[in-house]
């Protein structure tokens, strides 16, 4: 990997009194796929916004590539290319055709224009498609051109807020197949937000929000690792049960939302010893290895599951 391209240093934002971003900080370097996990709510999507100059930080500073986000405005925007959530396609005109208009707005005409919109058709696949009109594609081919038109202009960073929101499992996997396909042919930095365990996986480092503050940062197979052995989930009607667990096993034990998670070496046999501890008191166990959500329920003290949206509190 290259030099720091990304940085943010101390990036505080309030709405109201509730603090968005308290204090994050972090540099992602030159060609990795850089993902933000973390529920909804917890702060990504304001810090996309300031990645994108379209918020202002209230205290602390974000850069891409040493332009200011703050101040940066077209300068920066020419470094990047950026995906939203929501579908940005005009529906009526052609796959050709939404590349042609954001061509125009990046300031691209010509001969030039019309070669890079060839590249992009045949880079993701979709030269049978050019023709058609975006509102007859399906989810996971509009994402794909929606990513087209982010990189008409070549950007250095690719930024993708939830870009996977909506589509079934196969159309994810399609999707990242080709942001894939994409970091073997050009040079680019990618940063994505997500709140999906899966689509984690995909980051070569990730880092891990809650309450606009990072808890963890690293690669998803040494997050995993700091997990040892299995994972015990148990359902229980019987207050307190958490606490017993602690007492009288030496394992750690976390519980939010009714969900009780039990870190240890041999996990059949610890069900099987707590059944028998905690006769009656135990409704349901179930036993996985780690995944990114224990790693995140271990630091964080929550479930990745969020409620609420992001673009009205977060």
């Amino acid at each position: 990997m290259g030099g720091t391209i990304v940085e943010a240093s101390g990036l505080r934002h309030l709405y109201g009194q509730r603090a968005a971003l308290d204090g994050l900080s972090f540099t992602v370097s030159e060609g990795d796929v850089y993902g933000i996990l973390g529920p909804n709510g917890c702060g990504k999507s304001t810090l996309f916004r300031i990645l994108c100059t379209l918020e202002r930080p209230q205290q602390g500073t974000a850069a891409i590539a040493s332009v200011d986000a703050a101040k940066g405005g077209i300068r920066l925007r020419k470094l990047i290319g950026v995906v939203f959530q929501n579908g940005s396609l005009d529906r009526r005109l052609t796959v050709r055709e939404n590349l042609i208009a954001q061509g125009h707005l990046q300031s691209i005409s010509g001969p030039g224009l019309q070669t890079r919109v060839d590249e992009l058709l045949a880079e993701f696949g979709l030269e049978t498609r050019a023709g058609d009109e975006a509102r007859t594609l399906s989810g996971g081919l509009k994402r794909k051109v929606e990513i087209a038109k982010a990189i008409i202009h070549k950007p250095r960073v690719l930024l993708l807020d939830e870009a996977s929101t909506g589509l079934d499992p196969a159309a994810r996997r399609e999707m990242w197949a080709a942001l894939n396909r994409l970091r073997t042919a050009s040079p680019v930095t990618i940063l994505f937000t997500t709140h999906l365990m899966d689509e984690a996986d995909n980051a070569t480092r990730l880092l891990m929000m809650s309450h606009g503050k990072a808890v963890a940062e690293d690669t998803p197979e040494r997050l995993k690792a700091r997990v040892g052995g299995d994972v015990v989930e148990f359902e229980s009607e019987s207050p307190g049960l958490a606490d017993d667990l602690k007492k009288r096993f030496p394992v750690e034990v976390n519980e939010s939302g009714g969900r009780i998670s039990v870190e240890t070496p041999a996990g059949h046999r610890f069900i099987a010893e707590a059944f028998e501890a905690f006769p009656g008191r135990i409704t349901s166990a179930s036993l996985h290895r780690p995944t990114l959500e224990d790693v995140f329920f271990r630091v964080a003290g929550e479930l990745l599951e969020g409620s609420g949206t992001e673009a009205a509190d977060a």
